[in-house]
């Protein structure tokens, strides 16, 4: 890589927020954001929506809500095999390439794997098609199922089909301030024939260096859970750098590489956001203290807090009665101005999470090694 340009760790830190939109909030609208995003991780039902309110300007929950309700927006099994939030457009355009991953998980998977073995596969996909014409839990449809295969365990032809036909989780599961069973139904039923034009890895892979770029073969595999990527990067006229370790890095020519010394607001992640997810290396934002002090055995997934563009701490929410309360722990004393910026996105985080709370609290506090 003779004459390739290097890129130490802040620089790759703050391309990466630009491209996430952690460095100043955008007004461009809640599906544009999903689509440059390609998608957010959707697991739980709610923390996502913190998410989108961390990078769009004035975002209020109803929006999503009416979105998911008026079916633009979808949680379907996509990357990784996680379920993610997506446009009714990206779910069409995303799922078949992702299929790969969706086998692999389903017939190596360490509780389906075995069972599945010796099943009439397309014949399972084409009964699950037409029970799931309805929305149902995966309890429902898998006793279903277990009338014509009764010698497999129902769990097993339920997680079959979630992961050979696409399927969306209904609402009002995933609505703010509401809840519901997993319940799915096919996504032919629920978007209807109309499909955009297809995509192509290679699509998806400007997709994501555009998101989450620059980066490196391994680490557009980890988010996508793809594998043997390397043919279609090499094939395509990217950008060729250097991190700092000497890794080889791909971008976009003209995506954003701003400034090393951009300053980088307080920003507050979910449990699941892909930032902290969708790299083989992730130490461009996440920080050895982090990794050391917010992770514990059997524990709740932790959310962090940036602070100059990196994982500095994490913070919990409660909502008892009418006193809400956010609280962060840092690993570190901060600066005062810093400590004030931090509470002040703090707080709004609060009103944004607890608007009716008769009380509500924000606490900053030092993590104890």
């Amino acid at each position: 890589m003779t004459g390739v340009i290097t890129l130490g760790l802040r620089a790759l830190n703050r391309a990466t927020l630009a491209r996430q939109l952690l460095l100043q909030r955008t007004e461009r609208s809640v599906p544009d954001v999903v689509e440059h995003l390609v998608g957010l991780q959707a697991q739980t039902p709610h923390s996502w929506y913190v998410g989108l309110w961390s990078r769009v300007a004035g975002f209020q929950p109803d929006v999503a809500v009416d979105l998911i309700t008026g079916r633009a927006l979808v949680r379907l099994a996509l990357m990784r095999s996680t379920i993610h939030l997506v446009t009714a457009s990206d779910a069409w355009r995303l799922r078949p390439l992702m299929q790969p991953v969706l086998d692999r998980d389903l017939f190596t998977n360490h509780v389906h794997g075995r069972a599945i073995r010796g099943v009439d596969v397309a014949a399972l996909v084409e009964a699950g098609r037409e029970l799931l014409t309805q929305p149902r839990t995966s309890r429902a449809l898998g006793t279903l199922l277990n009338e014509r295969w009764p010698d497999r365990p129902a769990a097993t032809l339920a997680y079959a089909i979630r992961n050979q036909l696409p399927l969306v989780q209904v609402p009002p599961r995933g609505l703010w301030a509401r809840s519901g069973p997993i319940a799915h139904v096919s996504a032919e039923s629920w978007l209807g024939d109309e499909r955009p034009d297809g995509a192509t890895v290679a699509d998806v892979v400007c997709r994501y260096l555009g998101a989450f770029g620059p980066a490196t073969v391994k680490d557009l595999q980890t988010w996508s859970g793809l594998t043997r990527l390397r043919e279609i990067v090499d094939s395509m006229d990217l950008l060729a750098l250097r991190g700092a370790d000497g890794s080889e890095l791909f971008d976009l020519p003209d995506a954003p590489r701003p400034d090393p010394d951009t300053p980088a607001p307080p920003r507050f992640l979910y449990d699941f956001d892909n930032l902290m997810l969708s790299y083989a290396d992730r130490s461009r934002v996440i920080t050895d203290e982090f990794k050391r002090l917010s992770f514990r055995p059997h524990g709740p997934v932790p959310q962090a807090v940036l602070i100059d563009g990196v994982t500095a701490g994490e913070w919990t929410f409660s909502h008892t009665g009418g006193v809400a309360a956010l609280t962060v722990r840092t690993y570190r004393s901060l600066p005062a101005a810093t400590a004030d910026a931090v509470e002040a996105e703090a707080a709004q985080l609060l009103d944004f999470l607890a608007p009716d709370a008769e009380v509500r609290d924000v606490e900053l506090l030092v993590v104890e090694e």
